[in-house]
């Protein structure tokens, strides 16, 4: 009698977890992405190569040269920036930037390799910690040691990055998961936002907060708006020239908030901080 024979490979579309991690950034809209190779991440280099038609690797001199264009290239444009490099020293290379997009609100995914999973702990040749190391200076960060869940794993990525307040949020895969084989689906929006929880950031205002905020600001006497970064990603400059003018509270500025009134507006009172002027620091002091 005869067996029906297994199904081959092809026929199940097989397809490795870097060229996963590819068709996931093109979904995603990426069409940049500034990579500096290594062993670790050698199989995703190996990938964008097949992809290049559809994104443009650049290959920056140094990894915190590649992640610092990432965020230029998120700032200018209003996308996720991507980044990557190999795992150990071409991860930790990528700190400083990463804190920096941290601090700044900017939205970053950023790739590495690392070492195979079964080699996790063993101090092995260019192992670190990296998911340990930038989990205070990212929104989220992912160990991917199955190429089932790369899909699922880079589709939440840029949903925290982008979704709230921006930031970057990184992705370690091991080597074995990017050679090992899939065929893991593409998450829809729904399937994203179901497998993060406790992620659900609320922007509108809370009532009773906002009855005590108007009393205090009726009762101030010396009240100054210190406006930052956060208007202009909010794209809410029309808002607050109309709550500076309704109010007529001056209006004075960081260094990330400049552009947030024009500075001849009667009530743009200039700007705050260490390299900020005199009497913006004085009136913030004295601001009741």
């Amino acid at each position: 009698m005869a067996t029906a024979s297994r199904p081959s490979k092809a026929a199940e579309a097989f397809v490795s977890g870097a060229d996963v991690v590819v068709e996931s950034l093109i979904r995603h809209g990426v069409d940049v992405i500034f990579a500096y190779p290594g062993g670790a991440s050698m199989p995703l280099h190996q990938s964008l190569t097949r992809y290049k038609d559809k994104i443009r690797t650049i290959l920056p001199r140094h990894e915190q040269g590649g992640a610092f264009a990432a965020q230029g290239y998120a700032r200018t444009t209003g996308r996720p920036g991507v980044c990557m490099g190999t795992s150990g020293p071409g991860a930790t290379n990528l700190v400083t930037p990463l804190a920096d997009a941290y601090m700044d609100s900017v939205p970053i995914v950023a790739i590495t390799g690392q070492v195979p999973s079964p080699a996790i702990g063993t101090d092995a040749f260019q192992e670190a910690d990296i998911r340990g190391i930038t989990m205070p200076i990212t929104k989220h960060n992912f160990l991917v040691t199955n190429p089932d869940e790369i899909p699922q794993a880079i589709a939440e990525a840029f949903h925290l990055a982008r979704t709230g307040r921006p930031g970057p949020v990184h992705v370690d895969i091991t080597k074995d998961a990017l050679q090992g084989e899939t065929t893991a689906a593409h998450p829809t929006p729904e399937q994203i936002v179901a497998g993060l929880p406790g992620f659900k950031p609320n922007l509108d205002g809370h009532p009773r907060q906002l009855k005590v905020a108007a009393a205090e600001i009726a009762r101030a006497s010396r009240p100054l708006i210190l406006a930052g970064h956060g208007v202009l990603l909010a794209d809410a400059t029309a808002e607050l020239v109309a709550f500076a003018e309704k109010t007529n509270i001056p209006v004075a500025w960081t260094l990330l908030g400049i552009g947030v009134i024009d500075e001849t507006h009667p009530l743009a009172y200039g700007y705050v901080g260490m390299h900020g002027w005199k009497h913006v620091n004085k009136a913030v002091q004295s601001a009741d």
